[in-house]
């Protein structure tokens, strides 16, 4: 594996399918984006596939960088048929004949679909420690990532890398597309629901994947029905299926009105519902990241988690931190006992300060770089 420690690399000019492999969780897949832009923009003629994990693959489909979105699956059936189900997934992917397959990610399964794509160039992060010694055999070359700025997002972390092969970009904010067709079927949702919107609504998550990263639920109930006095917005609650039994449990304490679509839509159609209101105020899940790169101001609370590197960047999004020594600790809960106490103790004043001037001041416009 040939090890590239400055930036400045360039492939050969015949370097035109790029398979861009990103197996993380949602909110690294938006992150992704100023990368695809970026790829696309640095590579003349350059032709940008994208592969994630199941489910996620929707977000990325309306967005004109890109050629093609390949999904991981899981299979089901006997072991025979998950076999063939893997193999012709494996032969969608070498027909794609790609030259350049990178890896933005560390994982056994990345490496493993980079060398299985056929790509006569693979591509990964260099660390010479903290790393299994086989990764080297499945690549062909091993950047070592760039220095970050002194202020960076989780953009740069993917750039960083990205820089050592000459694909870079000033515009880090994250971007996604809305298609005509999604648009449409989130109106036949909000139909559904007789959700009738004539103010634009607040979205807002109360769940994270992780429950330690979550706020209180009677702090929801104030905040939306202050929010329905003080500006006359609906809200609309959003998540996963799982938690629609709780997010309605929320719901029925509020004297606001407020529509329950958690579980109801697809993450593209998350992305265009988000899309639609004034404002999205949440915990750190993967709603703010989606809002955001949709254009939407965001209000997010943090709590054991740090923002600098993830909560998204620009004027218009604001986070509210418990103001506590300890905050953030980066564990898991207290002493990772799963319970927060620096979000218990965050009074919902603090949230409604945030959101106050988020919808009261201007936005700042979203810059975006057009593909070429």
């Amino acid at each position: 594996m040939q090890v590239i420690d400055q930036a400045g690399y360039r492939f050969p000019p015949d370097v035109k399918k790029i398979l861009l492999i990103q197996l993380g969780d949602i909110g690294d897949v938006v992150w992704t984006t100023p990368a695809i832009r970026a790829a696309k923009n640095c590579v003349p003629g350059a032709e940008i596939s994208v592969l994630v994990r199941e489910g996620f693959g929707g977000l990325l489909e309306a967005d004109p960088s890109i050629k093609h979105v390949f999904e991981t699956k899981r299979r089901i059936g006997n072991i025979f048929s998950q076999a063939a189900g893997q193999l012709e997934f494996l032969r969608s992917i070498r027909a794609g004949g790609f030259d350049l397959a990178v890896d933005l990610r560390l994982g056994d399964r990345g490496a493993f679909l980079s060398f299985l794509s056929g790509a006569r160039y693979r591509v990964t992060k260099h660390h010479p420690e903290g790393v299994p010694s086989w990764r080297k055999y499945f690549f062909t070359h091993g950047v070592t990532p760039q220095p970050l700025p002194d202020t960076y997002g989780a953009a740069d972390q993917t750039l960083s890398f990205l820089r050592g092969l000459s694909i870079d970009t000033e515009n880090t904010i994250p971007r996604l597309w809305v298609a005509d067709a999604v648009k449409k079927r989130v109106h036949e949702i909000l139909a559904d629901e007789k959700a009738d919107l004539t103010v634009r609504p607040v979205t807002v998550n109360f769940f994270s994947r992780w429950s330690y990263k979550e706020w209180g639920d009677q702090k929801w109930v104030e905040l939306i029905n202050w929010l329905w006095r003080e500006f006359g917005a609906p809200v609309i609650a959003v998540g996963s299926a799982q938690e629609r039994p709780k997010a309605e449990a929320i719901i029925r304490k509020c004297e606001a009105r407020v529509f329950n679509l958690a579980g109801l839509t697809t993450l593209a159609e998350l992305a265009g519902l988000l899309s639609l209101a004034k404002l999205h105020a949440g915990v750190d899940s993967a709603a703010p990241h989606i809002a955001a790169a949709t254009g939407v101001p965001t209000v997010t609370i943090y709590g054991p988690t740090s923002w600098k590197d993830w909560a998204p960047v620009g004027r218009q999004h604001r986070v509210v931190v418990p103001e506590m020594d300890c905050v953030p600790c980066f564990k898991k809960g207290c002493d990772n006992n799963g319970r927060s106490l620096c979000l218990e103790a965050l009074e919902a004043e603090s949230v409604k300060t945030a959101i106050r001037e988020a919808l009261t001041e201007p936005s700042e416009s979203l810059q975006i770089d057009s593909p070429q």
